[in-house]
């Protein structure tokens, strides 16, 4: 009887299939019925088909009775988030955002495998509409929190972060914004990152335009992860564990991936309006991407490297598609992480040892030396690359890892089960160091419940592995693929869609002349151009009218939502063709604006950063269609000594190329087509009344040649400028009627400055404000190159260039560190990205009190910094530390070399103070042997420049001295430094630093970074010698420079003197050269110390 069941069943499964076939062919279209006969399977062939439909629906099924079990019975009813931790004996009132995601993965993932099956008795839909409900539970707990996210964009501070705890049932938080490490960009990214899959899957999961105004503020509030400080994947911040945040690459790269996700993507599917599309900033993008690939393979200062990168370069993220980054980084994971366990998250991580005190939010300092070889291995990095292993078509990586993940799973009533760690019990802390070192599994995914996190991948895995979820189920916008390599059927044509550099990539420029009679000169040089009123119905807009127009993208009223903060577009934004209001629309750049700082009055600063953003453009456009810039042509321009450099680059675009960079000129309506174009449809409902266009502007008369264009007219000046000490002591009245009367630019300028300073800002001389005197006086200034008088007035205004606070960004995430501050004075150390706000007040805190001038000096050279170690950073090897007063000092001692006397730099143009910059990073590396060694030291000292491995050296130095390392008044002490750090640590190197700093002469820190060399030599050819007491560098050095004064005054009769100057104007490695003293001052030291004997046999130092 059974078997007769069993046959009939099988018959009508099998005429169900067929008609089931029939229905499909009877669907389609008539395009389709040409090839019909080629379609129409053969009995058999439907009978296998069926037989192995009904395979997968029999695995599918034991997999959905698995997730039911191990998964889906720990979600919250109400909010349908999960936690943790699956526990029925001890259930969880607190939800967890991260593991809410990966569980919601899990089910959206058997959703899609079950899509493929004909009668799936209602378990896709089922199984969708969990996975909707919990990111729809996540959206809902942050919705409440939309004040949270409207502060953080404008101040990125751990109290006003999201949070990524709330309770099970109510939604609310469960810990106070300063009780918990709510502040993990990566937890936001992968949320929207998810979000975009599974509404690419056909999911709906937004309802609302309030709910797509709010996830706009979400992209807001991850574009700048590159500068946010926050506590990581492992919600610990630093590895110290002291409650410090850093910046992680996992949270960039995680971010970065979801910004490319999401660019363009209607949160209401295929068939949503246009105001639910969401917008990304290009250039928020690049800066996440170029620093994302700066800081691989190091995760943060304090962490050298870490697992929490794997999920990031490769599933789910895949956040870079360079393989030589991507090898090097998994290579490094896998090498000093790996172990017989699984993956430890970092090097001397404490989570869940043995040795951690429980009791304590905080670790103590040197801690984490306790944590040495005993960290906690997680088996879950192993799924991580199964999973992208399979999706990436390497079936041999996936095999290893499964076999390697296999014994480390359990098994019991629950079914298989993976651990959240391994950890090394008690008994075995004494062989720490054991390459086989024992160790058991947590109680979580053990006897403590399901750790829903692992369990979720590994569900993933296995059905990835047994061929019931293909890759493209998993990733339907194709993460995994370069963008090169998706199909072109994903190109967005309304919208920016992201695509790889093309090799041959031709920008577009178009010259826009600001007058008729200028463009009417130009064209005598041959010069082609276009004014605004010739290119319309297309509008020229400035920068800020697209910031203004952007402020509108986001805004919800009823969540009090002012939509995107006021910043500044960069380059690649306005080199896209805008639509707004049915009107055509292209920006010039930010370089073009009238600015209110004087860089802009050096027209030879301006056309090397226009030739600097060509590059740029031509590096970093990642977008589908040319980039098009927009060259503003003002009639300042052409006046002045520059006007043939200008028309040189002028004469370089109508060639085509631009210092290598390949460019076409034309006009504006005949490159819209081949264009990068934006529609910005949130602007329907705004008008395109608020926005100004660029007017052309209106003029008498032409001008045929630069012979009629009005000449500067001379100013009458005796050459005697006025002293600023002679004039402290005069009434205000008598400095107000010598300022009429004084015609020199410089002289004005002290006067202004003593009045400015006496009277202060609201102070009025013939009947105008001081303030407007000042400003006037710098545009005046600058149209003459009396530069002095423009950074002096400039400063006194306390004037700030737009960008430093990104050039200083860009600095800090080369892995370097900035002080600003007078050579010879106090400096401020900034290690973290900060607001324009705070770089004014430390610069001019710093400055104003020693040098007024540097206030704004060191603008410029943070400026010309930031851009020099983004297009070159092999030019700051070995420097760690830049210190911008000192730079200042490097560029002086290399024009006093050169002029053969001293220099006034503050009278140098801007272009001159770039051009030095250069030129003293180059001469220094290439150039050496024009100078002499102190010269030589006096520069290396001031760059704060270190030779190759210097930092490991002093790490061996400070293993071999118990009592530490003095120099300057500076202690540093052997305890805690190697326990709470690493050799390679960064924190280390910027520690050494610390003390280094401390010196004030930049040859005397060169020969200390020499001596410091010659004793880690020593100390290595010497293994059984350590010093007694501290290292005492600056005994070392002045018993060198004792010795080689004796030596002087026996060859010269000469007497001894104090000036140092001498020995370091002595070359290094040469007889009776510094090195030879130095090592002779280290040898006595040594000998004095404790000298441990090997085998019995006599020291001996080589």
């Amino acid at each position: 009887m059974g078997d007769i069941r069993r046959g009939a069943a099988a018959g009508r499964r099998s005429s169900s299939s067929d008609n089931m076939t029939f229905r499909r062919l009877s669907r389609m279209d008539s395009r389709s019925l040409s090839g019909i006969y080629s379609y129409i399977p053969t009995h058999a062939a439907v009978n296998i088909n069926a037989e192995a439909q009904e395979e997968d629906l029999r695995k599918l099924n034991i997999h959905y009775s698995t997730l039911k079990r191990q998964i889906l019975c720990y979600q919250s009813s109400t909010l349908g988030m999960f936690p943790s931790i699956g526990n029925d004996q001890k259930p969880s009132n607190i939800a967890r955002v991260r593991e809410s995601i990966y569980c919601a993965t899990a089910a959206w993932a058997l959703s899609q495998a079950y899509r493929k099956i004909d009668d799936d008795q209602g378990k896709t839909v089922e199984l969708a509409q969990t996975a909707v409900k919990c990111m729809r539970g996540i959206l809902f707990c942050w919705f409440r929190q939309a004040d949270k996210v409207e502060k953080f964009k404008l101040n990125q501070s751990p109290d006003f972060a999201l949070h990524s705890s709330f309770d099970m049932v109510t939604g609310d938080p469960v810990y106070g914004d300063q009780d918990y490490p709510h502040l993990q960009i990566d937890v936001v990214g992968l949320y929207l990152l998810f979000l975009v899959q599974m509404i690419a899957s056909g999911l709906k999961i937004v309802y609302t335009t309030d709910e797509v105004n709010f996830i706009q503020n979400l992209v807001f509030y991850v574009e700048r992860a590159y500068r946010t400080p926050d506590y990581g994947m492992w919600e610990r911040g630093s590895k110290y564990y002291n409650g410090s945040t850093e910046v992680h690459a996992s949270s960039i790269g995680i971010a970065k991936a979801a910004l490319e996700a999401i660019n363009g993507v209607n949160l209401f599917g295929d068939q949503g309006a246009s105001w639910s599309v969401i917008y990304v900033d290009i250039d928020a993008h690049n800066r996440n991407r170029t620093i994302f690939e700066s800081i691989l393979p190091r995760e943060s200062n304090s962490k050298n490297i870490d697992a929490s990168l794997l999920p990031t370069i490769y599933w789910p993220s895949f956040a870079i598609h360079e393989k030589h980054i991507t090898d090097r980084t998994e290579d490094k994971v896998l090498r000093r992480l790996k172990g017989k366990f699984g993956i430890k998250r970092f090097l001397r991580d404490g989570y869940r040892t043995v040795l951690e005190d429980k009791n304590r939010t905080f670790y103590r300092p040197a801690e984490i030396k306790t944590f040495d070889g005993i960290e906690c291995e997680w088996p879950m990095f192993y799924i991580y690359i199964i999973i992208t292993s399979i999706i990436q078509g390497d079936k041999k990586v996936a095999e290893r890892y499964q076999k390697e993940l296999e014994p480390l799973l359990i098994k019991n009533n629950e079914g298989v089960l993976v651990p959240m760690l391994y950890y090394v019990p008690k008994e075995e802390l004494d062989y720490r160091h054991k390459h086989n070192l024992h160790k058991l599994p947590s109680a979580e995914g053990n006897t403590d419940g399901v750790f829903l996190w692992g369990q979720s991948l590994y569900f993933i895995s296995q059905l990835l592995i047994h061929d019931l979820l293909k890759p493209g189920d998993l990733d339907p916008i194709l993460r995994h693929l370069p963008a090169s390599e998706r199909p072109k059927s994903m190109i967005n044509t309304r919208y920016s869609t992201f695509q790889v550099t093309p090799p041959d990539l031709v920008t577009q420029v178009v010259l826009i002349a600001e007058s008729a009679r200028l463009q009417q000169l130009l064209a005598t040089y041959g010069i082609q151009t276009q004014t605004p009123h010739q290119v319309e119905p297309i509008q020229i807009w400035s920068p800020k009218e697209l910031s203004k127009a952007y402020e509108y993208l986001g805004i919800n009223k009823k969540l009090k939502l002012t939509g995107r903060p006021k910043r500044p577009f960069g380059v690649l934004s306005t080199s896209k063709i805008y639509r707004v209001c049915g009107q055509t629309v292209l920006c010039y750049p930010l370089l073009f604006e009238v600015s209110d700082f004087y860089l802009a009055q050096d027209m030879s600063v301006v056309l090397d950063d226009l030739k600097n953003d060509l590059a740029f453009l031509s590096s970093c456009w990642k977008l589908a269609g040319r980039p098009t810039f927009c060259m503003l042509i003002r009639e300042n321009n052409i006046r002045g000594p520059n006007f043939p450099e200008f028309l040189d680059l002028l004469s370089m675009f109508k060639r085509g190329d631009v210092d290598g960079v390949r460019v076409r000129v034309g006009k504006l309506q005949s490159m819209i087509t081949s264009a990068c174009t934006e529609h910005l449809d949130f602007l329907d409902t705004v008008g395109d009344e608020v926005f100004q266009r660029f007017e052309e502007k209106a003029v008498t008369q032409s001008f045929k040649s630069l012979t009629e264009i009005p000449k500067l007219p001379e100013i009458l000046d005796d050459g005697e400028v006025l002293r600023e000490e002679d004039l402290l002591f005069k009434a205000t009245w008598d400095l107000v009627e010598k300022y009429k009367f004084t015609p020199g630019i410089q002289s004005r300028s002290i006067i202004l400055k003593v009045l400015y300073q006496r009277e202060g800002p609201d102070f009025y001389i013939n009947e105008q404000k001081i303030t407007e005197k000042i400003d006037k006086l710098i545009n005046k200034a600058g149209v003459y190159k009396e530069w002095r008088a423009v950074r002096l007035l400039s400063s006194l205004l306390g004037k700030l260039v737009d960008s430093l606070a990104p050039s200083i960004t860009t600095i800090l995430v080369r892995g370097k560190q900035v002080t600003v501050g007078v050579f010879g004075h106090e400096e401020e150390v900034i290690d973290k990205p900060i607001s324009p706000g705070e770089v004014k007040n430390i610069l001019y805190s710093r400055c104003a009190q020693y040098d007024l001038l540097q206030a704004v000096l060191q603008q410029e050279l943070i400026l010309g910094i930031g851009k020099l170690i983004a297009a070159s950073p092999e030019l700051f090897d070995g420097i760690l530390k830049i210190r911008i007063g000192w730079f200042i000092r490097a560029i002086q001692i290399e024009k006093e070399q050169e002029e053969g006397c001293p220099i006034d730099i503050h009278s140098q143009s801007p272009s001159d103070i770039k051009e030095m910059i250069l030129q003293v990073l180059v001469q220094n590396i290439f150039e050496t042997d024009c100078r002499t060694p102190l010269q030589q030291r006096q520069i290396d000292g001031a760059l704060n420049r270190t030779p190759k491995d210097f930092y490991d050296r002093v790490w061996e130095i400070l293993e071999k001295t118990p009592n530490g390392i003095k120099l300057a008044g500076y202690h540093l002490p052997q305890q805690p430094t190697l326990s709470d750090m690493t050799m390679y640590e960064l924190n280390f190197s910027l520690l050494v630093e610390q003390m280094l700093s401390k010196i004030a002469d930049p040859a005397y820190r060169q020969i200390i970074v020499e001596a410091f060399m010659v004793v880690s030599t020593m100390l290595k050819r010497n293994p059984e010698v350590t010093f007694d007491q501290a290292a005492n560098m600056d005994k070392i050095i002045q018993d060198s420079f004792e010795d080689f004064q004796r030596d002087k005054a026996k060859d010269k009769g000469s007497e001894k003197q104090d000036d140092m100057r001498i020995f370091f104007n002595t070359p290094p490695n040469v007889k009776h050269g510094t090195t030879s003293y130095i090592t002779k001052a280290v040898l006595r030291t040594l000998l004095e110390g404790e000298i441990k004997f090997v085998n019995e046999e006599m020291c001996h130092i080589t």
